[in-house]
């Protein structure tokens, strides 16, 4: 992989980031090169179900555990454009390889799988990507807003996602309560 970066790499806010696209966010980085990044936040759980975008594009006979799946904000651009971070890689008609085992697919033959449960073993859907232009995501990580560092497939796909921020934190030897400036404080 060319210019590969910060790609297959989580980008965890700093507590002190107040953006609130980003705040207290954990964001698997899909793609990196010199021309800019593109991620997807995985602990922003949506108040929706993979059932809703199933109706939506016209996919009736879902199974019942497939409409339950939760949906993401994966992040602030592109929000109605649906994205599907999973593994293994699979064979579909739209997807962006991040390693030999991961891959984001955003074509309709995915969604149409796993409302039939023939879909990968492990999925994450959402809603929007985050992306940085140029030199952008480098420069926000010289002012410290985000530790980076290598993405962790559990986390990613297992970790409740109301855990995976301090979770990621932790598996780079990083606890984020001390780094706060208002620890003890929920």
């Amino acid at each position: 992989m060319t210019g590969s970066l910060l790609t297959n790499q989580f980008l965890i806010a700093m507590p002190g980031l107040e953006d609130p696209n980003f705040f207290h966010s954990v964001t698997y980085i899909c793609e990196h090169n010199e021309e800019g990044a593109m991620g997807l936040v995985i602990n922003r759980p949506m108040n929706m179900q993979l059932g809703e975008i199933l109706e939506h594009i016209e996919i009736r006979d879902a199974s019942v555990e497939a409409r339950h799946i939760p949906i993401y904000l994966g992040g602030p651009v592109q929000q109605e454009r649906g994205f599907v971070l999973h593994s293994p890689l699979g064979e579909w008609e739209a997807t962006m390889q991040v390693t030999d085992r991961i891959g984001v697919t955003s074509s309709l033959d995915i969604l149409q799988a796993i409302a039939h449960d023939e879909g990968p073993e492990k999925i994450l859907v959402t809603l929007g990507y985050a992306g940085w232009g140029a030199g952008q995501l480098e420069q926000e990580l010289a002012d410290n807003a985000w530790l980076s560092g290598p993405a962790d497939p559990d986390i990613l796909f297992n970790k409740p996602d109301d855990e995976r921020w301090k979770a990621a934190a932790a598996s780079l030897g990083v606890d984020l309560d001390l780094l706060s400036g208002d620890t003890g404080h929920a």
